[in-house]
């Protein structure tokens, strides 16, 4: 019988596998527990629990929690094109607004470490409902905020109770999916998430043109209380049975942030940073856009400067549902290659272009159009720009999130939150300088600043994770799953 601590990768360089990956593969560190071991007998328990579920109860649950997960980001995308006509109504300015995007984002890394702890002590569902009535009382709110301190208040409570929707959706997606299966449906459940870039920024200015931005907070909270029925009525609990804590003692108090230490995994801190500076990437072109596209090309018009944000939408729709099916062949593959020995870090090769060319090459042809292109052909070369940025990302953080519960499988949320929030504190303090930025050195410079940061930190720590993964697992071993357990 295979053993656990056998048929790893050898501690040597992970490139000397990728020009024979047939080679011997029998040696073993001994210290990390990604394995291969493909024995019946010990596959059989955990893969039993990826029965529970029927196919299309699989994917109904998906629906649910993809609701879930589109109701913050639509939160957040609508915000965008409103910030205007917030500062307006509040007699401020559009930078002072913008602030509010930072304590956004910084209430996410809360929201999104407490739901995820706890979702792995007391069950999915239950966080679900603690968490959705939040942003339906902050929505509430912030429709009836008079000045910027309040509406900042009201948008910290709104997105916390919105944050857990995605960490704690990658968690369900671990639970109920296989190794082999997961990168598609995490790449489905991105998608239907993502359609609140799409559709969000045109809605949200388009409820704001014709009537008014707090009408459009009021709408959210009730698609909020909406999805809170349907939680309450129609989702099971999906957690594995016996692995709660929950089913061994009635009450715990868990320090959520103590979900932050896996982060001393070189592997998952890599990745966190690698996320960030993709990321920030994107806020760069969403944060400013009705001052940059929408300014030189003289758009007025909210719900037309909403529109504007429709291409970087679809491409996250297109880009998200193809990175996952392709990291997951990527996966079948190498695996195939190796004779069934599993490197986890497999998925992530498809991230690469994305990471070095998609991103950093949108974010420079935005900051031409807006500040050197003129016509029609520049506004094209702007909107062509957002959607390739919108495919990038999605190349980048779909195949990134599945390997983040593949090593991780029995504390994906954990490991998801502890991500989204080392990602969420970051980007909290580097949207603010963005409109600032703008104004001081310009459009194309700070495009550009965004572009090389992107290149270096989100390419550059993606090949070294996928260089010497193994390596970096063996320095710090967090409790990684095996594929036996996966």
């Amino acid at each position: 019988m295979t053993d656990e601590q056998t048929r790893l990768l050898p501690s040597n360089d992970v490139h000397d596998h990728e020009a024979n990956p047939n080679a011997n593969i029998n040696a073993s560190y001994g210290t990390t527990s990604i394995d291969t071991t493909t024995d019946s007998e010990t596959a059989k328990p955990i893969q039993a629990y990826y029965d529970r579920f029927s196919r299309e109860r699989k994917w109904a649950i998906v629906g649910i929690i993809s609701c879930c997960g589109l109701l913050p980001l639509f939160v957040s995308g609508s915000f965008f094109p409103t910030i205007p006509d917030i500062a307006k109504d509040l007699d401020t300015t559009g930078s002072v607004v913008s602030l509010t995007v930072s304590i956004s984002v910084l209430a996410a890394c809360i929201g999104a470490l407490f739901g995820a702890t706890y979702s792995g002590f007391y069950g999915r569902k239950p966080v679900y409902l603690c968490s959705l009535p939040l942003l339906v009382i902050g929505s509430v709110g912030v429709a009836l905020s008079s000045s910027v301190p309040s509406l900042m208040i009201w948008r910290f409570i709104q997105t916390t109770g919105g944050a857990p929707g995605l960490s704690v959706g990658a968690g369900v997606i671990g639970d109920i999916y296989r190794l082999e299966e997961r990168g598609t449906a995490m790449g489905v459940f991105f998608s239907a998430c993502l359609l609140g870039p799409a559709l969000a920024p045109f809605v949200g200015g388009l409820v704001t043109q014709f009537f008014s931005w707090r009408i459009m907070q009021f709408g959210l909270g009730a698609c909020g209380l909406l999805i809170l029925l349907l939680v309450a009525t129609c989702f099971p609990e999906t957690s594995i049975p016996g692995s709660r804590g929950i089913d061994k003692r009635r009450f715990r108090w868990i320090n959520p942030f103590k979900t932050l230490l896996l982060l001393r995994s070189p592997n998952l801190l890599a990745v966190a940073i690698s996320g960030t500076a993709v990321l920030i990437a994107d806020y760069v072109l969403l944060v400013p856009l009705a001052y940059t596209v929408g300014a030189k090309y003289d758009i007025r018009s909210q719900a037309a400067i909403g529109m504007c944000y429709i291409p970087i939408g679809l491409g996250n729709l297109i880009g998200s549902p193809l990175a996952g099916y392709i990291s997951d062949r990527i996966v079948v593959a190498y695996r195939a290659a190796r004779g069934g020995v599993w490197y986890p870090e497999d998925r992530l090769r498809g991230t690469l272009i994305g990471a070095g060319l998609f991103v950093p090459v949108s974010v420079i042809g935005v900051g031409v159009g807006a500040t050197w292109a003129s016509g029609i052909g520049g506004f094209i070369l702007c909107l062509v720009s957002l959607f390739l940025n919108g495919i990038g990302v999605d190349l980048v953080l779909s195949p990134m999130s599945a390997y983040i519960v593949d090593i991780l499988h029995s504390r994906s949320a954990e490991s998801m939150a502890a991500n989204n929030a080392f990602r969420s504190f970051l980007m909290s303090i580097l949207i603010a300088p963005i409109l600032p930025s703008i104004e001081t050195i310009g459009v194309f410079w700070t495009n550009l600043i965004s572009a090389v940061v992107s290149l270096v930190f989100g390419f550059g720590f993606l090949w070294i994770v996928i260089r010497y993964g193994e390596r970096l697992r063996a320095w710090v071993d967090v409790g990684f799953s095996t594929s036996a357990n996966n």
